[in-house]
């Protein structure tokens, strides 16, 4: 469904998308049909259905995979406001509910008729929130229609579609439990930058597609051979980087590596994408040797089929959140940075080898030992009473300036930062100082503190003027007029401890905070040693055995102490040796049996 022909658009006009100013878009491009139109779901429907009925006994049906690459574009034909004031109506029940969350009295836009609402007003911040919500709804639903007429003809086969990275408007966490397997779309951009800072951020990404259901392997569905033709500057994988790459999604989770796309297209759009077979159609050539190395490779690693991940950590990045903070006009709007600032905090964790689950704040929090809250902005449901309770029992919370400002409607709560938990963390926040670029604050660990932290850090952006109700300060600030005022505390709470953060600091302070907590906690690293830089370990688990990968995202050669475990390689059988050699964009992957 995400591309239709042009008959289709021509004879129901319909289907075509309607931006905000009331223009309906030409036939062009893809994934840009109206998700509320009666006939486009009629068809989809159709078409599914022909396609369940004839391939419902073929011997090669394993899989569904619904439409390509769903995303958050908004259209707003008159279907999808109507659709969108039913959607208000079931929310709220009553338009006084509607204007008290939305704060519609400020500037005298309050509305005294349901048919007033357009989401067109960008200053009513929960008028917007709540479009982005329904406009992911409404997606879901057009996928559950989609999908219903393969359930219906063949209930043996389960039904996937294809995730991308999750900022594209659209809350995952609400279709994950409509999919039986997640799948999902990689393409990392290699030697653009960083290449460590990159497998980083693929590695976070991967592991929120593990998180979607949690100890359920995920496919990775797309990615590619070589280079894109989309990415500015489209460079081709390095040599080894193929096998690194591919690999990596196993090590985190993924029980397939697939590609678009088999054969490079003729003409179009993509015909400059790489693919398995180029234009030449021929098979003696680096990338096709490279993909065949990997196929091989799989083959030899077919018991990781049953095998999980089962983390001891969690990051909170909630994307509900991330469309609320983004359009929040905050007293600084530049580099908020609420997705990058969840990697830095999940960073430290990804180079010591410590698996992490990347998870939302509606999620279970019981099965971890901490759990790492940054910048969560806007408190939904029950999340701030659910971490009371975990860390009252035992847990260990860590959260960071930005937290517990708004309710779900995005009102702010009448109480000093981090509202609802202030206790829970035993600070207030009395103002907030914002920094401009290149003006970086000043931190003083305390002497004796209970992390062990010494020395001074830098910050940025951003500082919480913070009153200590209970806490103890682990760092003070060291500049500017509340020098000498805390800016790191950490709580006794209950049987667990809550840790703040009040700046964004560099990422000394954030290696060295979590490399304390993590002795503190007594966290298991896939490996028992110290990686070097750029090399990263991910573990993957049975009752019988564990495979650890270990990946060196560097272009040079290092060696990797082992310590005390014996090993085998898992793709030759052989025994590894107490120093492991590692190339360039190198990966082993080391075998044991639990028992040992």
């Amino acid at each position: 469904s995400g591309g239709r022909p042009a008959w289709l658009s021509q004879q129901y006009p319909e289907v075509c998308q309607v931006d905000e100013h009331g223009r309906r878009a030409p036939h062009s491009d893809r994934h840009n049909h109206c998700r509320t139109s009666p006939v486009y779901r009629k068809k989809c429907h159709l078409i599914n259905t022909q396609l369940a009925e004839r391939y419902k006994t073929h011997p090669a049906l394993l899989l569904w995979h619904v439409s390509n690459e769903y995303n958050g574009a908004a259209c707003h034909c008159d279907l999808c406001y109507a659709a969108f004031r039913e959607w208000l109506k079931k929310r709220y029940g009553t338009l006084d509910a509607l204007n008290k969350a939305w704060w519609t009295t400020f500037w005298g836009h309050r509305y005294t008729g349901w048919d007033q609402i357009a989401p067109v007003d960008h200053s009513i911040n929960g008028l917007i929130l709540d479009w982005q919500r329904f406009i992911s709804d409404q997606t879901l639903d057009f996928f559950l229609t989609e999908a219903r007429p393969l359930r219906a003809i063949t209930p043996h086969i389960p039904v996937t579609t294809n995730f991308m990275q999750p900022n594209v408007g659209l809350d995952y966490w609400q279709f994950a439990p409509h999919v039986d397997v997640i799948a999902w779309d990689n393409y990392p951009r290699w030697h653009r930058d960083d290449d460590v800072v990159m497998a980083a951020k693929t590695g976070f990404y991967h592991d929120i597609h593990r998180a979607y259901k949690r100890g359920q392997p995920f496919l990775m569905m797309e990615s590619t051979p070589s280079g894109t033709n989309w990415q500015g500057v489209c460079r081709p994988k390095r040599p080894g980087m193929h096998m690194l790459s591919s690999l990596q999604a196993v090590a985190h989770g993924s029980n397939s590596v697939q590609y678009f796309q088999w054969r490079t297209s003729r003409g179009s759009a993509e015909k400059f994408h790489g693919a398995v077979v180029d234009h030449g159609g021929r098979e003696d050539h680096r990338v096709f040797r490279d993909v065949a190395e990997v196929g091989a490779a799989l083959t030899r690693l077919s018991d990781l089929i049953d095998t999980t991940t089962q983390p001891e950590v969690a990051v909170i990045y909630d994307l509900q959140n991330e469309w609320a903070i983004n359009r929040a006009l905050l007293p600084r709007n530049q580099d908020i940075d609420y997705q990058q600032t969840c990697i830095r905090h999940y960073t430290p964790f990804w180079k010591r080898g410590i698996p992490v689950d990347v998870i939302d704040s509606a999620q279970d929090l019981s099965a971890y030992k901490l759990v790492i809250v940054p910048m969560l902005y806007m408190l939904r449901g029950t999340f701030a009473e659910r971490l009371e309770a975990f860390v009252r029992a035992g847990g260990t919370a860590v959260a960071t300036y930005l937290t517990g400002i708004v309710d779900e409607s995005d009102l702010c709560f009448l109480a000093d930062a981090p509202g609802p938990l202030g206790p829970l963390f035993g600070i207030r926040r009395e103002e907030q100082d914002v920094l401009h670029d290149g003006h970086d604050g000043l931190l003083q660990a305390v002497e004796g503190n209970a992390l062990g932290l010494s020395g001074q850090y830098n910050c940025r952006h951003f500082a919480d003027v913070l009153r200590a109700d209970g806490a103890r300060a682990l760092v003070e600030y060291a500049s500017d007029f509340y020098r000498g005022q805390p800016a790191v505390t950490v709580h006794a709470y209950g049987q667990g401890e809550a840790y703040y953060i009040g700046s964004r600091p560099d990422e000394t302070f954030l290696s060295d905070f979590y490399d304390s907590l993590s002795a503190k906690l007594a966290l298991q690293p896939a490996l028992a040693t110290v990686l070097p830089a750029g090399v990263t370990a991910q573990i993957r688990r049975s009752d019988a055995a564990e495979y650890v990968f270990v990946m060196n995202f560097n272009a040079e050669a290092c060696q990797v102490d082992l310590g005390a475990h014996s090993y085998m390689d898992a793709l030759t059988g052989a025994a590894c040796p107490p120093l492991l050699d590692l190339d360039g964009y190198g990966i082993r992957i080391l075998h044991r049996a639990r028992s040992t």
